[in-house]
């Protein structure tokens, strides 16, 4: 009995010390880890790097970050600063937060700043990696493939068509305008390049004009005091008259003369940006809010987080558009604390057609149709990648007739399920 009790404590002591050991090992791995990133700052410069933690060796805080979600970037904002380092997806990076600090990351773009794509985008707009795939994932990655491939075939006859027959034209569309791109600095894009290209433009604005879409049709459900005013807007403007759109009132300048829907939108696409930033590499090491930015180094600067603690929006978990209306105009206090669509010379190519779709979604919504929510209750939202409910947005939708009674049982439809 007494070798027995020997052995256990002396099995209790050999695991304690090996807890011990492990736990000193991890710290000072840890310690040589954040050393060997701020051995990584420009010796010529006597600014400091950031504060924040570069979390554990290789794998930074990138469980911290998939784990906390968007509270992530505020509890560590809340903690260092808005401008703050850390370690994901096996990379250094500085997030940045602030009208000033963005403006600064825009307005570098080509001397400050070169535009990154994150790994998973270029993946996604690139090749896919089929041989390190087995069994399910690879069958459906084989079939996306060929969808890719199909697209990518159609694609390349329509630039074909493009390219010959360029004569008797008054106008230029996105392709026609991506193809002249190349002409100006000198270089003739080759095919691949135009269809990358095409790609990126197609499948870029699909998932933030669905996003924006699905989270304006949400909003107008949960406020319909909202839906009112802009019905007012549109009779008072001569647009909707009897429950129906008057014939040829739906003009770009009438459109451009809705104040209040302009408001609208605008506030949609301040509490539920599509994009949460952008990705920049830094070509030489500059001063941020304080500290040096070392060359380099990624850095990610948040649009969302800068419409949230902008100075100068009010109440801002509020849905309120009146805060951009004559009275108030928030978003006139500064150019940088609203930026919904980036700035500089990466600022959206499409802002003035998405908005326009918004526009014209929001019409066709408060004029011809009744919605309702189709649940008990709304779905979460997700940030990642774009804004999306978690399960889709579930709505039935009635059609109007021109004394505004249903002339449907009702459909439903899922929105923003996938993206």
């Amino acid at each position: 009995m007494l070798f027995e009790s020997f052995d256990l404590v002396s099995a209790l002591a050999t695991l304690a010390a090996c807890l011990v050991s492990l736990t000193l090992l991890l710290a000072v791995s840890q310690q040589l880890w954040q050393l060997r990133w701020a051995a990584t700052r420009d010796k010529t410069c006597k600014l400091p790097i950031p504060k924040g933690s570069m979390g554990f060796p290789l794998i930074g805080e990138t469980f911290h970050w998939l784990l906390q979600g968007s509270c992530f970037q505020s509890s560590r904002r809340e903690k260092y600063g808005n401008v703050f380092k850390t370690h994901l997806l096996g990379r250094p990076l500085v997030r940045v937060t602030g009208a000033e600090n963005v403006r600064k990351i825009l307005m570098g773009e080509h001397h400050l700043v070169s535009t990154e794509w994150p790994r998973s985008t270029r993946m996604l707009l690139g090749p896919n990696t089929v041989a390190n795939s087995i069994g399910d994932i690879h069958r459906h990655k084989r079939k996306g493939i060929r969808a890719r491939e199909t697209l990518q075939r159609g694609l390349e006859k329509a630039i074909q068509e493009k390219l010959q027959n360029t004569q008797g034209k008054d106008y230029a569309d996105a392709l026609d305008i991506l193809i002249e791109s190349g002409k100006e600095h000198g270089k003739e894009l080759t095919m691949q390049e135009l269809k990358d290209g095409t790609l990126e433009l197609i499948f870029a604005a699909y998932a933030t004009t669905a996003s924006a879409s699905t989270s304006l049709i949400m909003q107008l459900l949960k406020h319909p005091r909202v839906l009112e005013k802009l019905r007012e807007e549109l009779r008072s403007k001569g647009i909707l008259h009897n429950g129906c759109i008057c014939e040829g009132s739906l003009r770009l300048d009438n459109i451009s003369g809705l104040h209040y829907l302009d408001c609208v939108i605008k506030e949609v696409l301040r509490l539920f940006t599509p994009i949460s930033g952008g990705y920049r590499t830094v070509l030489q090491t500059f001063e941020l809010d304080g500290f040096q930015i070392p060359k380099g180094w990624s850095v990610m600067y948040s649009i969302r987080d800068t419409h949230d603690t902008a100075p100068v929006f009010k109440d801002v978990d509020v849905f309120d558009p009146d805060r951009f209306g004559q009275g108030r105009s928030e978003d006139k206090e500064g150019r940088f604390h609203y930026l919904p669509f980036g700035g500089g010379v990466r600022t959206c190519l499409g802002k003035h057609l998405a908005k326009l779709f918004l526009k014209a979604l929001a019409i066709e919504l408060a004029s011809s149709s009744r919605f309702e929510l189709a649940t008990r209750t709304f779905p979460k939202i997700t940030l990642v990648p774009v804004v999306h409910p978690v399960d889709g947005l579930k709505v039935k939708f009635f059609g109007l007739d021109s004394n505004q009674n249903e002339i449907l049982t009702g459909t439903d439809v899922m929105l923003g399920a996938t993206v």
